[in-house]
C-alpha cells in the first residue's frame, strides 16, 4: 500500500503537519469507519468518515465522526440550502477520483464545499481518511478545515 496519495500530496502542498496510520480493510465491514477505529485502536468519535452528499442539486462533502449519522436538514442548513441527499456512490467516485471505502476530503479530483461536524473541534487530533482503503491521516481538525477552506457546523443527528 502507497502511503502518499493525492489526499497526502494537497496536505504537503498546504503545509499541514500529519501523520500517516495504516490498517487492515475490512470490505465486509458493515460500517466501515467504525471498522478503521477498530483497526486502528482509537475512539470512533476521533475517527472521521467523509461522506458525499448534494445540497439543492449541488455536490458537497461532509466529515464527521464515524459513529453518527448526517441530518439532512442540518446539512442543507450548513450550505444555506433547503434540501439535502446522500449522493450515489459510483457519482461520489466519479467526482471525488476515490473508491467508496477510500473517499478522503482531500485532494479530491473537483474542490466542493465542505462541512466539517463540529464535536470534531472537541479533540486535539482526529482520523480523516487518506485517499486509500486501509489509510488513515492524524492531524489537528483546525489544520484540516483550513486545508479544506471547509465550515465547522452541527451536521449531525
Amino acid at each position: 500500500m502507497s502511503k502518499t496519495t493525492r489526499a497526502t500530496q494537497a496536505l504537503q502542498r498546504a503545509g499541514v503537519a500529519f501523520t500517516v496510520h495504516t490498517y487492515e480493510y475490512d470490505p465486509s465491514a458493515e460500517k466501515v469507519g467504525l471498522q478503521a477505529a477498530e483497526a486502528i485502536g482509537e475512539v470512533p468519535d476521533r475517527v472521521l468518515k467523509t461522506l458525499m452528499a448534494e445540497v439543492d442539486g449541488r455536490p458537497v462533502c461532509v466529515v464527521v465522526p464515524s459513529n453518527c449519522e448526517v441530518s439532512m436538514k442540518k446539512l442543507a442548513a450548513a450550505f444555506g440550502g433547503k434540501s439535502a441527499s446522500m449522493m450515489k456512490p459510483a457519482d461520489a467516485e466519479r467526482l471525488t477520483g476515490y473508491h467508496v471505502g477510500g473517499i478522503s476530503p482531500f485532494g479530491q479530483r473537483k474542490a466542493v464545499p465542505t462541512a466539517i461536524e463540529t464535536a470534531a473541534f472537541a479533540h486535539e487530533r482526529v482520523y480523516i481518511n487518506g485517499g486509500q482503503r486501509g489509510l488513515q491521516i492524524r492531524l489537528a481538525p483546525e489544520d484540516a478545515r483550513r486545508a479544506l477552506d471547509a465550515v465547522a457546523a452541527p451536521v449531525v443527528a
